[in-house]
């Protein structure tokens, strides 16, 4: 088919919009987290089991009112994510018409669509936690970072795929690897502020002043935070086990084997390793919290580095894939 080159220059624009309102939440979201820091704390976020019993188990949330929750900044945020989503939105489908299939061919088309995901997958969240809205900053960000690096670095033209890439299991395959990684992307930004939370609650602990980053009283206890981010983690697994095995069959049919050694099928299966181990960790006692916690930035290294080295450190069946 004829590539339709003038939606393909629509989708860049959409794109290039949808990054001028990203970066708009971002700063808003920014200045949200900021001003959270200005609150007058209620309750110090420390291990006394009496907080604990007055926060929610599964949240770690204290029962405080959270003014900046309300925050003008925060309702201005989360109408810029709305509207840089559906901007990005517009732009992947303008360039998936624009090629008349699924707009996942390249590293460039790989990331636009990826973000989207997480982006999305961010909001379905909120709508049903809303108090993870503080997550913004920590999501925003990277998704505004790599579509930047989309379109400075792994830009390429709308092209028709290659042969190897023309099945219906691109689709099945693909789209339930970018829902595990927006997941996976969540919660290693909890695990991150989790690790910074149980370190404060720690120093507090022992008796010393936290005199910076007191934004950090408004949000979750560690307890809370790991709590949140292990139900990500394993809502993630299974579509991680999923893509693993669609991955299997799909190479059977495109190569006839379902296991090359290919350096992406490895790093897929070493991901799924990390993770499986992450998930066995926190359910054996004694190795929940900061033990635990480890092995799930271990696990999204090895992702972010199957997303954006592999494809240039190695030479394998998913070469394609790489900036062409």
């Amino acid at each position: 088919m004829v590539v339709d080159q003038g939606l393909s220059d629509i989708s860049n624009v959409l794109i290039y919009s949808a990054m001028l309102v990203y970066t708009i939440a971002f700063l808003e979201f920014s200045i949200d987290l900021a001003g959270r820091g200005k609150a007058p704390a209620k309750l110090e976020p420390v291990l006394a089991g009496a907080q604990a019993r007055a926060e929610d188990p599964d949240l770690g949330l204290p029962d405080q009112p959270a003014r900046s929750g309300r925050s003008r900044a925060l309702g201005i945020a989360m109408s810029m994510t709305y509207l840089a989503f559906a901007l990005h939105l517009a732009g992947v489908v303008a360039r998936g018409l624009s090629v008349h299939r699924a707009p996942w061919g390249n590293m460039y088309e790989f990331s636009i669509s990826g973000t989207l995901v997480v982006t999305a997958v961010f909001l379905v969240v909120v709508v049903q936690r809303p108090e993870l809205r503080f997550l913004g900053t920590f999501i925003i960000g990277p998704v505004l970072l790599s579509l930047g690096l989309a379109t400075a670095v792994f830009y390429t033209e709308a092209a028709q795929l290659v042969p190897a890439l023309r099945s219906f299991w691109l689709v099945i395959h693909v789209s339930v690897a970018f829902i595990a990684s927006a997941l996976f992307t969540l919660g290693f930004s909890l695990t991150v502020i989790q690790l910074v939370q149980e370190r404060r609650e720690k120093i507090r602990a022992s008796g010393q002043t936290l005199n910076r980053g007191r934004f950090m009283d408004a949000l979750p206890t560690s307890a809370g935070l790991e709590s949140s981010a292990y139900q990500l983690h394993a809502i993630a697994f299974p579509l991680w086990s999923f893509t693993l095995i669609a991955g299997a069959i799909w190479a059977e049919k495109a190569w006839s084997s379902y296991w090359s050694w290919d350096p992406k099928e490895v790093w897929t299966f070493v991901i799924w390793v990390v993770y499986a181990a992450y998930l066995h960790a926190r359910a054996t006692q004694g190795y929940q919290g900061r033990r635990a916690a480890y092995l799930a930035v271990a696990g999204f290294a090895c992702l972010m580095f199957n997303y954006l080295g592999v494809n240039f450190l190695f030479v394998g069946f998913h070469g394609y894939a790489a900036v062409r």
